[in-house]
């Protein structure tokens, strides 16, 4: 039988480690695919170097559209990433009947509606493992492995970049600013390192797994997103302390109200293989009520572990290829016409606890109030530390700090405490809130 045809838009790090791997492991794909799968067009505007990575034997054009066009192309790949020309291209490669593989998750969780709905209606698929978390098979998990279970949430660190910065500002005790440069210049870290730093690029990788999760379209805008460029160096000594680190976490859940959907520096406790992290890897925890707790962990970017799913999703195409549209996996999980309507839930109505550190004039009475403030507002506390004076500020100082540790609270409650507690003439600089989540 003849090879499966495919055009690659884009032959930067993961477009060579996918040709690369294919041209390594051809036999073995082959075998478990059923027929050859084979790269027969490149698209790349750096030309030259497209052909020093592919050789002869493959095509290579400036222009993407010449591969869309090509009638003997049947799945595209796109690399380009972002949301313009990608989508265009997602879009026109649909439109001329071709199958997709994508690693390019911000454009899924933005446009993944209007993507999915015009592949539905045209009979292709759109597969999109290497959009989250490189090479670990947490797509296929989700929508094929786990499905027979009604998940109840996800929580997972699915940025490595964000995960380097605070392994080493934990085991150095560094500032996040020194880190951030010693991770760009290792490569963690792009020049511009926003979309990972302030949790965007998390943020679009977990709505991804809501909307599988759950059955529910994907809602980016509805995600709460922060990021750790105000992570200080003492709150992840004083989390330690307590027997906790701050992971960036994603965390989806279902409630009785909507579901959660956020992105956040999270107090994990160290006893959790979660907290347990560290580098530029990936993990992800998934609870189901018929599986219980199960563990995806694996290298979360890269050349070719990225190319690992990419090419699994090749192969899955290639497997359905002939199938009848109805019975291929849905690109969901949940077929479009069982999709639920769910609400994403504001983050003032999401239920966490919380770390609460307050710099406050060392003298007496501070505690009581304090204490006294949450107890009104119906906020139990777990645990108190309290440093002293030199410790904080030096010998001499009067000023010190405060770390509180509450049981669940609603996040709409500790907004209004925090604004209290803000207001009292001994609490000496802004309140730092950070999320904690226990993962039973």
């Amino acid at each position: 039988m003849k090879p499966i045809q495919v055009g690659l838009l884009g032959i930067g790090t993961v477009g060579s480690g996918t040709f690369e791997v294919l041209r390594r492991n051809q036999e073995e794909i082959r075998r478990r695919a059923g027929r050859g799968i084979e790269i027969a067009m490149v698209a790349d505007l750096d030309t030259e170097r497209a052909r020093r990575v592919v050789g002869d034997g493959v095509k290579v054009v400036g222009d993407a559209r010449e591969v869309i066009a090509n009638p003997e192309i049947d799945i595209v790949i796109e690399l380009i990433g972002g949301y313009g020309i990608a989508k265009a291209l997602v879009l026109e490669a649909i439109a001329a009947g071709k199958h997709v593989v994508t690693a390019n998750k911000a454009l899924l969780a933005v446009h993944g509606t209007e993507i999915f709905a015009a592949a539905h209606q045209r009979g292709v698929m759109v597969a999109f493992e290497a959009a989250v978390a490189g090479g670990i098979p947490i797509i296929k998990a989700l929508r094929e492995g786990l499905t027979a279970n009604r998940i109840e949430w996800i929580a997972g660190i699915i940025n490595g970049t964000t995960n380097f910065i605070l392994s080493e500002m934990r085991d150095k005790g560094l500032d996040f600013g020194t880190v951030l440069k010693e991770a760009q210049r290792l490569g963690y870290a792009e020049a511009d390192p926003t979309f990972d730093i302030e949790g965007v690029d998390a943020a679009h990788k977990l709505t991804l797994m809501s909307a599988i999760a759950f059955g529910v379209p994907v809602q980016f805008d509805k995600a709460y997103v922060e990021g750790i460029t105000q992570l200080a160096a003492q709150d992840i000594k004083y989390a330690e302390q307590l027997g906790y680190r701050i992971k960036l976490l994603g965390v989806t859940r279902r409630t009785d109200k909507g579901i959660e959907l956020r992105v956040h520096p999270t107090l994990v406790p160290a006893k959790r293989l979660l907290a347990n992290v560290e580098g530029a890897m990936n993990a992800v925890v998934v609870h189901g009520d018929a599986v219980g707790t199960t563990l995806y962990y694996g290298k979360g970017a890269g050349s070719e572990p990225t190319a690992s799913a990419v090419i699994a999703d090749l192969v899955d195409i290639t497997r359905l290829h002939s199938a009848d549209v109805q019975h291929r996996v849905p690109y969901l999980a949940f077929h479009p016409q069982s999709m639920s309507d769910l609400p994403v839930l504001p983050m003032s109505e999401v239920t966490s606890s919380y770390y609460l550190r307050l710099r406050v004039a060392d003298q007496a009475g501070v505690l009581a109030k304090v204490t006294g403030l949450l107890a009104t507002a119906g906020i139990s506390i777990d645990a108190v530390l309290q440093r002293e004076a030199e410790d904080v500020g030096g010998e001499g100082s009067t000023d010190t700090d405060l770390i509180i540790l509450t049981h669940d609270a609603r996040e709409g409650a500790v907004d209004s405490v925090i604004a209290e507690l803000q207001a009292l003439p001994t609490v000496l600089a802004p309140v730092v809130r950070l999320r904690k989540e226990e993962l039973r």
